[in-house]
Formats: C-alpha cells, structure tokens, sequence
C-alpha cells in the first residue's frame, strides 16, 4: 500500500517549491550512489538533507571497489568505460583532497588467461583493438610475477585501479553528521507526503522540494519503487593474507584478487540469487579459495569473510529518473557490481537532470519500465 499523498505540485506552485521548502534535495540512502548523488548536489549550492540507517550487508559496505575496464568471460568493453574510468578517477581525486584521505588507488590489472584456448581467441581477438587503449600488452608468456601461476600468459589493463569505498563512505558520513546533512536513522516511506509546496516528511518535520531514493538493493521494498525490476543478488569477499604473492597489481582469473597492503588481499566475489544466506557461508569461502588457490601456488590464510547484496537489474544497467505517477520523486540505483566505476558520472547527469539543464541517457532513463508501473 502507497502512502497517503495529495495530488502533485501544480505546474505553477512547483516552481515555488524549493523556496518554501527546509531543503532542495531528501536523499535515502548514502551508499556509493547516493553519496556521489549528495556530493555532487551539495557542491552545486543545492541544500541536500541525506537518511540512511548503516547495514553492515551493504553492497557498498562488502565492495572491493574494482573499477575494471575489461571484465568477464566473455572479456568484453566494460560500458561507457571510456566516459566512466577517467570521470570516476578525477572525482575521487577530489574527495581524496577534500577529505584528506587515500581512497583511489589507479592500478595496473592483470588478467590471467585460463587455458591455451582462451589465449588464442584473445589474441586474435586483440589484433582489432575492440578494447582501445584500456589493454596495454597481450602476452603469451607467463610473466613471471611473484607467486603468481600464469602458464598461458594474460593481458595488461590499464585505466582502471579500486576505490576504499567502506573508509570513504565513512569519511563522508563524519562529514555529513558533523556538518548536519545526514541523519543514521531508518527512513520511513509511510510519513511521506505530498502537497502544493513540495514534500513533508513527518517523523523529522522536514519540507523538501524533492525526494530521491538511493536505497541499493533495499529500494526492491520500498512501496514506491517496488515495481521495477531490481534483481538483487549476494556476493561474499573474503580477506586473505599471502605475503608471497605479488602486490603490485590487481589479479583477475574468474575472481579479483585486489592487494590491500602488508601481504594481505581481498578475494572475490561470488553470486547468489535468492534465497539469500544470513552472512558468509562456508560455500562462499570454498569457492573464493578454490579460485585463489587456481592463480597461486603459495600458503594463503584467511582473516576475514564479508557478505553482502548488490542493487542489480534485469537489463544490467542502472536506474535514474522520475517515478510515473509522482514528479517530486525520484530513483537512483541499480548500479549492480560496478557502483564505484559508475557513481560519479551519472551523479552528474542525475544532478543535471534534477536541475533540469540535461536529459537521461535513454539506457538508464527507467521510463524503460514504466509499462511495469500499476
């Protein structure tokens, strides 16, 4: 059942509504989408007020943050990769110099090749450069990194690297209670409503302009959204400790082994649909250390297990945009195993968008599924 709610704004009064209301933007949710989402709209003068209850099973809180331009079995393009990579790279870079912390790390990948097969059909494949500048050598050789078995050779990425999105998220949520723009507390979507002046939400007496829901995989529940074809689904990470094997690059052969610093890594990540396990499972670990174990031939002991579930979509691109039927509410989301690489240039088309100065890319406009809307 929707929440009570009078008709929306007139065409008219709409126009008024920010300046009668306590904020321009209520954000729900501050995980990598919503955070980049609030930045991106707070530096924009916007006055931004964020909800967002900490969930330890996040997909942001789980994520090693891989921005990968290369990715798959298939060993295919990463969308956009040429817009995203160097649009996600300059904005960490900001908020590595707002916040005074390391979160980006551009960094060399390696994708192992698995077999002589699938050697061969990358190399053929190379000879046309589908995939640009982002691959800087294809090699036949075993390369010789420390640790590492890699009898069939690999490829070189270049562009990519990984982002510490716990610890920036959490630098961000320090900032935001600071500076009073976010509340930790649960957001709940029955004291919402609507009038001619924008949006009241009762239980913190707040008047907003306008409403988004960044809320990942949680948005599958929540009454206003709860239509979209949002197909979440849980990976497991597990950190590792492996001083002998090389940490100068991110591994890549059916898992990421991402190093993390002082001879430990970050393996992953597994995919579960529904049902979903309560936390890490025995066969999530069995898996990641089975696909480590197929790259390195040295010790590896496990120091820690993570579980978490990732926002994803049917078509596999994320949601943006306006709900059919209510104009002062909007979605952001679905960004699905790539959150880190996409966040920061569609919070700018959506923040475009909200100020009305830009149009949605077509692919992620979710009037794509308004047929779906009852």
């Amino acid at each position: 059942m929707l929440p009570a709610a009078l008709p929306p704004p007139s065409a008219a009064n709409a126009q008024n509504a920010s300046a009668d209301a306590d904020y321009d933007f209520l954000l729900v949710g501050h995980g990598i989408a919503g955070a980049l989402l609030g930045w991106e709209l707070r530096r924009r003068g916007c006055r931004v007020l964020v909800y967002d209850a900490p969930r330890p099973d996040s997909a942001s809180n789980v994520a090693a943050g891989l921005m990968n331009p290369v990715a798959g079995r298939r060993f295919a393009l990463s969308w956009r990769a040429a817009e995203l990579l160097p649009a996600a790279a300059a904005a960490y870079r900001t908020l590595e110099a707002e916040l005074g912390q390391r979160f980006f790390f551009a960094t060399p990948i390696f994708k192992v090749f698995g077999s002589a097969p699938e050697q061969q059909d990358i190399l053929a494949r190379g000879a046309a450069r589908p995939w640009g500048d982002f691959v800087a050598e294809l090699t036949e050789k075993d390369p010789q990194l420390p640790g590492l078995d890699a009898p069939f050779g690999g490829a070189w990425l270049r562009g990519g690297g990984y982002v510490a999105v716990r610890e920036l998220l959490a630098a961000l949520a320090a900032q935001g209670q600071a500076a009073g723009w976010l509340r930790a507390e649960t957001f709940e979507w029955a004291h919402l409503v609507s009038d001619a002046t924008g949006v009241a939400y009762a239980p913190g007496r707040v008047r907003a302009a306008r409403v988004v829901c960044c809320e990942g995989a949680a948005a599958a529940h929540t009454p206003y959204f709860s239509w979209l074809p949002l197909t979440p689904n849980q990976g497991e990470v597990l950190d590792v400790r492996c001083p002998g094997l090389s940490a100068a690059q991110v591994l890549n052969r059916g898992a990421y082994v991402l190093p993390l610093g002082a001879g430990q890594f970050r393996v992953g990540a597994t995919y579960r649909w529904p049902p979903f396990a309560t936390g890490p499972t025995p066969e999530g670990e069995a898996e990641l250390t089975g696909r480590l174990s197929a790259l390195t031939g040295q010790p590896f002991e496990v120091v820690g297990r993570r579980a978490g579930v990732r926002p994803a979509v049917r078509d596999r691109r994320p949601l943006l945009g306006a709900h059919p039927a209510w104009p002062w509410l909007s979605f952001c989301g679905g960004y699905g195993s790539k959150g880190v690489m996409l966040a920061p240039r569609l919070a700018v088309l959506l923040a475009d968008w909200l100020e009305g100065s830009g149009e949605l890319w077509p692919e992620v406009d979710l009037k794509r599924y308004y047929s779906f809307y009852k």
